[in-house]
């Protein structure tokens, strides 16, 4: 076939999704591909990664508990952690999500996707012939986005490592050093730290500076304790690489950081550049602007879902737009009610202040929503309330030193919920109660019936509430 109802360019998973939801409402779909079915997150991203954190989370936390450190001898095996790495990415083959897209209905055209007009997508093969396909009704772009490289001079000299590059890995450097402080620079430091190479991070800011600073400064100080250098307020002015194979770094104060091998962390670019966007009026390497039902502007045919429209740049937040787009795309075609209000089953709603996040450090980080000072920027009359996570009853549980930290960031006309930080040992287990409070936009007098089981970490939720305050009775 060479014609289809939907053409997605892209199979990881959000153009998985929005291909599947489309053909469940009865289109037909194929999927362009050029690398492995199953994209970014299943080989190199948000799979690989927490496989190279687990282990050592895990060894930490019997650390963490008498009468099962005593069991605790040396540390992590890096050779096994590689090892089961590789079996949970499948060792690179997409055999098993091929499949998946032959029981899906899917169809599979493998090489590089480029736009050549509207609704037509030319596919050059490997060996380089060429497939026109023609959509009868959209085309969707879930490309994804690519590590940045700055612009450093002799940074590319140097080959340094890209996330893609450190989630791979086949050997552990003796050293590593790593420009950002982002989700990946973090998450990446523990593990590598837990491998056994000696990490240095040269952080522009601080670290995780998109979230609340006090998660930032636990993940900062455990980090530090682990034997990890954390050099914030820094930056890179060049970088060379010597004769003995070290890379040196040059800092704008004039320090020099030495290393084995360096990974940039500093940022991601969508993956447009070579996609034939100026068939069809669009910039070539651009994000991809779209409207709630991910609906590429000024176009009825074009949709840009997931990390591509610089919406959300998390593989979950883009499934959650792929079911939106995927089911609006099936809508418009056989002419049924589209509901794109706020909330509504074709919009994607939630991308706006309702995101959550997990940092897989250790300790972690979960989030969702507004931190105090994004709702400030808004203008919005908020109140934030903290809690030490250590004081509630189930940490002293979980672990002999528990250290973390909640938040709560409280709209004050409303008197509901629109943000939540939790930092410390398993706190990701606490976000889902967070987002449903937020996205329900639940009165925080209703939140008071809801009771969190004794002893658990989740008695944070009373302890916060009793930091706001009874609720006021009603009338």
């Amino acid at each position: 076939m060479t014609e289809y109802d939907l053409i997605v360019i892209g199979a990881g998973p959000v153009g998985e999704n929005v291909a599947d939801r489309a053909v469940q409402a009865g289109l037909s779909a194929v999927i362009v591909e050029s690398e492995l079915v199953g994209g970014d997150c299943s080989y190199w991203a948000c799979m690989p990664s927490k496989a190279l954190l687990r282990s050592g989370a895990v060894l930490r936390a019997a650390a963490d508990v008498d009468g099962a450190k005593q069991a605790v001898h040396g540390g992590v095996d890096p050779a096994a952690v590689l090892r089961r790495r590789d079996a949970i990415v499948h060792d690179w083959t997409d055999d098993g999500q091929v499949a998946w897209l032959e029981d899906a209905h899917i169809d599979l055209v493998r090489g590089h996707g480029r736009l050549t007009g509207i609704r037509q997508v030319a596919v050059t093969a490997p060996d380089g012939t060429v497939t026109t396909l023609t959509a009868r009704h959209a085309v969707a772009v879930s490309t994804g986005s690519a590590a940045m490289l700055p612009d450093i001079p002799g940074l590319a000299g140097i080959h340094p490592w890209t996330s893609r590059d450190a989630t791979s890995a086949h050997a552990v450097p003796d050293s590593l050093a790593i420009i950002g402080g982002g989700v990946v620079a973090c998450e990446m430091a523990t593990a590598f730290c837990d491998l056994g190479a000696q990490v240095t991070m040269i952080v522009r800011s601080r670290l995780l500076s998109g979230i609340e600073s006090f998660a930032g400064d636990l993940v900062r100080t455990a980090l530090e304790e682990r034997g990890v250098t954390v050099l914030t307020d820094a930056g890179v002015a060049s970088a060379a690489r010597g004769d003995d194979g070290e890379a040196s770094l040059t800092l704008t104060d004039g320090r020099r950081v030495s290393a084995a091998a360096v990974l940039v962390a500093t940022g991601r670019v969508p993956r447009t550049g070579d996609l034939g966007l100026e068939t069809v009026g669009l910039e070539p390497g651009a994000w991809l602007d779209v409207d709630d039902t991910m609906l590429v502007a000024d176009t009825d045919w074009l949709y840009a879902v997931g990390d591509v429209n610089h919406r959300a740049l998390l593989t979950h937040q883009g499934k959650y737009q792929a079911r939106a787009a995927g089911d609006v795309i099936a809508a418009r075609a056989q002419g049924a009610v589209v509901d794109a209000r706020p909330w509504g089953v074709h919009a994607a709603t939630a991308d706006h202040a309702a995101v959550p996040q997990v940092v897989f450090t250790d300790p972690e980080v979960a989030s969702v929503g507004l931190s105090a000072a994004a709702a400030e920027r808004t203008g919005m009359p908020v109140r934030v309330r903290d809690y030490d996570l250590s004081w509630v009853s189930g940490a002293s549980e979980a672990a002999d030193h528990y250290r973390g930290q909640a938040r709560l960031v409280i709209d004050d006309r409303r008197d509901v919920i629109v943000g939540a930080t939790f930092a410390g040992p398993d706190v990701a287990e606490l976000l889902h109660a967070a987002t449903i409070a937020v996205v329900g936009e639940v009165p925080l007098a209703r939140l008071w019936h809801a009771v969190p089981s004794y002893p658990t970490v989740s008695e944070v939720w009373l302890r916060l509430l009793e930091a706001d305050g009874r609720p006021t009775p009603r009338r």
